[in-house]
């Protein structure tokens, strides 16, 4: 009698498949598997959570307001991808901006590809999935390539077969891992551009490579005269040796350094003969000043 009992409940529709715990499918094996994997079904948006393996790590809240907006008239026009952890729970795959605005708007049910995925694949599926979005920053697209060297094993080889893109431009992405942490941050908010990034790449000692974007940035070079400015850095060295030769002290030096990482720009200090000296504070924008005032009054 149970059996016949189980067997009435697998044959409902999905919704039903979902809510009943005793028939719940746990991966693509199970019977029935195939009748809820591979289908879009309107899922509980609570029932989902946010990826750890995300490689996405910023997200323009006006963007998501617009987002949100146009869900709101028109709807989820594409479905989220979520894979299946436990009864009732899901986990995102992609589509997390669609999720948040989702979200935003109050929406109970959101439209989702089911999918059946270990966490190796969930990673692989995201890092992917991600970086063949035309939104993302040259330092998340590079960051996912390490994360499937490092996490995935994959070889630059198998990465170019799997993203569908040349193992050259693999190789430019991870370049830019070499820059100094301020000038990835740069480009990550649209300071300078790959471009920029790939220029100053080419040189190899990191307080010449910040003073060179500072400049950059102050006199809101192009990449054509990046490339220039390196170029003849090269072609000059003792410009670079002249400018090391002024030596500051040692306790200066390392407050430089602490003052660099605490406001995410290098600090330009100038000592004169009789021991004073002038410290100064770069900012690109008003948005950059202003998150600098709030560095200094948090650390009253």
């Amino acid at each position: 009698m149970a059996k016949a009992v189980k067997k009435q409940a697998l044959g409902r529709g999905l919704s039903a498949l979902l809510k009943d715990p005793d028939n719940d499918i746990k991966s693509a094996s199970d019977k029935n598997a195939d009748q809820l994997v591979g289908n879009i079904i309107e899922l509980d948006i609570n029932s989902i959570s946010v990826n750890p393996y995300q490689p996405r790590t910023n997200f323009n809240e006006e963007n998501l307001k617009e987002l949100a907006s146009s869900i709101k008239e028109l709807g989820v026009i594409q479905p989220i991808t979520v894979r299946k952890l436990d009864f009732n729970n899901f986990q995102l795959v992609s589509g997390e901006r669609r999720y948040r605005a989702s979200k935003i708007i109050g929406l109970k049910t959101i439209p989702a590809y089911i999918r059946i995925a270990n966490d190796q694949e969930a990673l692989e599926m995201a890092l992917v999935e991600n970086i063949q979005r035309q939104d993302l920053d040259p330092i998340e697209i590079a960051l996912s390539y390490q994360r499937l060297i490092d996490e995935i094993n994959l070889t630059q080889e198998q990465m170019s077969e799997r993203v569908g893109k040349k193992r050259s431009t693999i190789s430019n992405y991870l370049r830019l891992l070499k820059l100094d942490p301020i000038i990835q941050t740069g480009m990550r908010d649209g300071f300078i551009t790959m471009g920029h990034g790939r220029a100053l790449i080419n040189i190899e000692d990191q307080s010449t490579q910040l003073e060179h974007y500072e400049q950059v940035i102050r006199e809101q070079l192009s990449v054509r005269a990046t490339e220039a400015l390196v170029k003849n850095l090269h072609s000059n060295p003792s410009k670079s040796k002249a400018s090391k030769s002024e030596e500051l002290p040692k306790t200066i030096t390392i407050g430089i350094k602490e003052f660099s990482d605490f406001f995410g720009h290098k600090i330009d200090v100038k000592l004169m003969k009789d021991g004073n000296g002038k410290i100064s504070i770069p900012f690109h924008s008003e948005e950059d000043f202003n998150r600098i005032i709030k560095l200094v009054k948090s650390a009253k």
